[in-house]
């Protein structure tokens, strides 16, 4: 797989042969997970009204705007879901026990995009339209509000039943650290400085809680101790810190062709990642070009926005974000139990770390 760094890689090295085996093994858990939870998903959304099951359908990419199946639409990654299997399975856990469970948390995740979307302003997702572009902003939360209700529903009536009341606590939770979070990147648009303890703590809300908590979901359902289900939350919420900050860096230097995604779109819309955090605390002469870069009135052009991801390298924001990745993915890994069977896990948190896109 390409690197994400174009430059010296300071994550765990692997050899090619040896990188390419685990990606392969990773990408198999999640297409495995994306079928697992499929019937489930379906028959969830196959009972909101109309035209919420429409709506939710096109957004999971089962049928077009009109309510017409297709075959090739574009999913999500269905990584949480296959999060939840993989550390149900170092339990000695069963799909069957913890399906209802990566199905939960793969509703909620949607939850949050598609008022991420609202929030945002997004007019595109997966290369298609969003829903709030084509069904309008009220129809889009409403929807998202469905999704969050359908989560918990969902995570009640499947998960074991001596686990089901500890089930829904952490996904309850795990919804308002997310939301905590959201806020707090929001917020973040609105001032001139943030620092790198706050964004941290924003990225542990915003990403790292569901994470965190389809793991503890996984060992839960598969009826693993206080100590594994709190070891596996740790796991979770670690690879959530990773998986933002290699998006801060794809946004930055990832490639156009594999991304998708316009070039420097974050410095363009002077989005305060953590590369750009980091530069900007840097008190450098490159950061404090940046720091003018970011505060002038006039737009930033597409000249001004390459100039700046020059300036976060100069000012040292590539190379922190990179060994915050190499120290997150090492605690994470660290903190697996050693008397389970966690190859799986080991697998999607090298792929979280390695993609490029």
């Amino acid at each position: 797989m390409a690197t994400l760094t174009g430059h010296t890689d300071v994550r765990p090295r692997t050899t090619d042969s040896a990188q390419s085996a685990v990606e392969r093994i990773a990408r198999r858990q999640l297409a495995d997970a994306r079928r697992a939870i499929d019937p489930v998903l379906r028959a969830a959304v196959g009972g909101l009204a109309e035209p919420l099951d429409q709506m939710a359908g096109y957004h999971f990419g089962w049928c077009d705007p009109e309510g017409i199946e297709i075959t090739d639409g574009v999913q999500g990654k269905a990584l949480r879901p296959a999060l939840t299997f993989a550390a149900a399975a170092a339990c000695g856990g069963s799909i069957d026990d913890s399906v209802h469970a990566a199905a939960a948390v793969e509703l909620l995740h949607n939850f949050s995009l598609v008022h991420d979307d609202v929030m945002d302003g997004d007019p595109f997702r997966h290369g298609r339209q969003t829903i709030w572009r084509l069904w309008g902003e009220t129809n889009a939360t409403l929807l998202g509000d469905a999704m969050q209700a359908l989560a918990l529903g969902v995570l009640s009536d499947g998960v074991p039943e001596p686990v089901t009341a500890e089930a829904v606590i952490r996904l309850a939770r795990a919804t308002m650290t997310l939301c905590r979070g959201q806020y707090e990147d929001c917020a973040f648009a609105e001032r001139s400085s943030i620092s790198v303890a706050e964004y941290l703590q924003m990225a542990s809300g915003k990403t790292g809680a569901l994470l965190g908590c389809a793991c503890a979901l996984g060992a839960l359902c598969a009826g693993a101790d206080h100590r594994v289900v709190s070891a596996m939350h740790t796991f979770g919420c670690e690879i959530g810190l990773v998986f933002q900050l290699v998006d801060d860096v794809i946004d930055i230097w990832g490639d156009p062709a594999v991304t998708g995604k316009p070039a420097h779109s974050d410095l363009i819309s002077r989005k305060q990642s953590f590369p750009v955090v980091s530069a900007l605390a840097s008190d450098t002469s490159a950061g404090r070009e940046l720091a003018r870069i970011y505060q002038a009135r006039q737009p930033i052009t597409a000249a001004r926005a390459a100039r700046a991801a020059v300036l976060v390298e100069e000012a040292g924001g590539r190379r922190e974000t990179l060994e915050r990745i190499s120290g997150a993915l090492g605690a994470a890994l660290d903190v697996l139990p050693t008397d389970l069977a966690t190859g799986d896990l080991t697998a999607l948190a090298h792929l979280v770390a390695h993609r490029d896109r």
